[in-house]
């Protein structure tokens, strides 16, 4: 009977799997057929934002990389203090949507932005440098995160040997740090490269007349309902995500935690650590000047005309139904944390504590949407769900969303769940304790620190994207980041930068309230089993 219900599940989890992922991609494939792709490919527009798209995206990719390198370097290896505070300030942009970014940008280098009339330039954000500057902002927390978690499980023992040997510096540096750091920057650099040239919301902004894949693909679909024309940009959009999946799946199958790292100490050099401090010093400002602007647009009558205290800009958002377009984004971004945890803990239980074909299939296909860009999610969706009575309402919105972001959170408790000892249900079938009673009364209490973290994933993503639900959403499901897109096109850019900063206060708030959980009964809870 035990077996039975197992199977059950299994086969539960694979059919979600098939309808929510496989089948919508098929669909999408399915319409490369009925569209003249040799005329696509040869228009000279389409050609043009290819182009554009490879140029913006491997300069910002290098230049985010390369800042977040020197970041991670200031943060993992030197002794500067503070080094917490310093990590989640530089993340903050984490916390707010692409677009905003384009946004934040136009409000401090715009033809009337802030520092432009403080130091009187006369330059355009627009086009090629709006784009850039906006990408890396937007990639470099997430790159900044990935290596700073590469030199965190570094070992110190072959440098110590190195300082034995008398090993130069540049000789240590070679076989040593670019050894090690080789493989994991390389998927580092393909998952920045991916973000990038996926988003539409830096180009749609201030891109101007330097038109990208990802913007051409959202005009032709939004805007001209050429699902044809979507499905072939929407398919080579594919490329470079698929790539950057295949690097990650090999390296991390490569990777080994079968020995006992020895952390790493920085050498005390006091110009090192004032050179840190700089450095951090400049990227937390860039990082703080958006967020800032945005609170200073939204509570001004109208910039630089009128600089008195107003908040008529507020009252104008929740008139145009803000206060309904968060309360949508708060249900879209519950509901898909919950399905998502439920969903990502379950097939975490079945493919790392079971074995067998099914278990590595759940697997595979657990961590596929890491290759799914969310706006080619949304284009596929649009073309299976279209007609259903799912079509429209904010359960699609969910679905897509729990799709869109759930390799992340299922790999935390794959980890999670692999570092347990194995033989815990083995002992408790001898003890006559069942499976499930080990799940609720072991697993779920020993791992639920990762659920919180598993939680607030989903929850903050879901509150700031607009990739996959610009396609899905209408007026009556449409979550508040949405409204972002509504009032630049209306050029009503203090609106926009209130729903920024909306977005950018709720997603703080819960980050806190989820650390205060931590503390409180996460810790209690470690304390009380010792």
């Amino acid at each position: 009977m035990k077996i039975v219900k197992t199977v059950v599940v299994k086969n539960a989890l694979m059919l979600f799997f098939l309808i929510a992922i496989l089948f919508p991609l098929g669909k999408m494939f399915f319409f490369l057929f009925n569209s003249d792709i040799k005329a696509i490919l040869s228009n000279p527009q389409f050609f043009s934002a290819l182009k554009n798209s490879i140029v913006v995206t491997t300069i910002s990719t290098i230049l985010s990389v390369s800042l977040a390198f020197v970041l991670s370097f200031c943060v993992m290896r030197t002794n500067i203090r503070h080094k917490a505070t310093i990590s989640t300030l530089v993340t903050l942009p984490m916390l707010i949507p692409s677009i905003s970014h384009g946004m934040g940008l136009i409000f401090l280098f715009g033809a009337n932005g802030i520092i432009t009339n403080f130091f009187k330039m006369h330059t355009t954000i627009y086009g090629f440098t709006g784009i850039i500057l906006g990408s890396v902002m937007y990639s470099f927390p997430v790159a900044f995160l990935l290596i700073v978690d590469i030199l965190k499980y570094e070992d110190y023992v072959p440098y110590e040997a190195c300082a034995v040997l008398g090993i130069s510096g540049w000789q240590k540096m070679k076989a040593v740090t670019l050894s090690y750091l080789s493989k994991p920057m390389i998927s580092v650099f393909f998952t920045t490269f991916t973000m990038i040239i996926t988003d539409y919301g830096v180009p749609l902004v201030v891109g101007g007349k330097y038109l990208t894949l990802p913007v051409m693909m959202y005009q032709e679909v939004v805007g001209l309902l050429d699902f044809g024309k979507g499905s072939v940009i929407g398919t080579i959009l594919l490329f470079p995500a698929v790539a950057a999946f295949i690097i990650d799946l090999m390296k991390r199958d490569n990777t080994s935690s079968s020995y006992t790292i020895t952390p790493f100490r920085p050498k005390k050099s006091v110009f090192r650590t004032i050179i840190s401090y700089i450095f951090c010093s400049i990227t937390i400002l860039c990082v703080l000047l958006p967020i800032l602007s945005f609170i200073l647009l939204t509570f001004i009558k109208k910039y630089p005309v009128d600089m008195s205290f107003s908040a008529s800009h507020i009252i104008r958002t929740f008139r145009m139904g803000g206060g309904q377009y968060l309360c949508n984004s708060f249900i879209i971004s519950v509901g898909t944390s919950v399905l998502g945890v439920i969903t990502a803990y379950i097939t975490a239980y079945f493919t790392a504590r079971t074995f067998g074909k099914s278990a590595k299939f759940l697997h595979l296909v657990s961590i596929t949407s890491l290759a799914i860009p969310g706006i080619v999610l949304g284009l596929s969706y649009i073309l299976f769900f279209k007609g259903t009575w799912l079509y429209g309402t904010i359960a699609i919105l969910i679905l897509v969303n729990t799709i869109h972001f759930f390799a992340s959170p299922y790999l935390m408790i794959y980890n999670t769940l692999n570092k347990l000892n194995r033989n815990l249900e083995s002992v408790g079938m001898t003890l006559g304790i069942t499976k499930l009673q080990i799940l609720r009364d072991v697993l779920i209490p020993q791992t639920f620190d990762t659920v919180i973290e598993m939680f607030v994933y989903f929850f903050v993503n879901c509150m700031m994207t607009i990739s996959a639900v610009s396609f899905l959403a209408v007026e009556a499901s449409k979550p508040l980041s949405l409204m972002i897109n509504q009032f630049q096109a209306q050029m009503s850019l203090e609106c926009a930068s209130f729903v920024s900063l909306l977005i950018f206060v709720v997603n703080v708030a819960l980050k806190g309230s989820s650390s205060f959980i931590k503390k409180k009964f996460v810790c209690k809870g470690t304390a009380d089993a010792f």
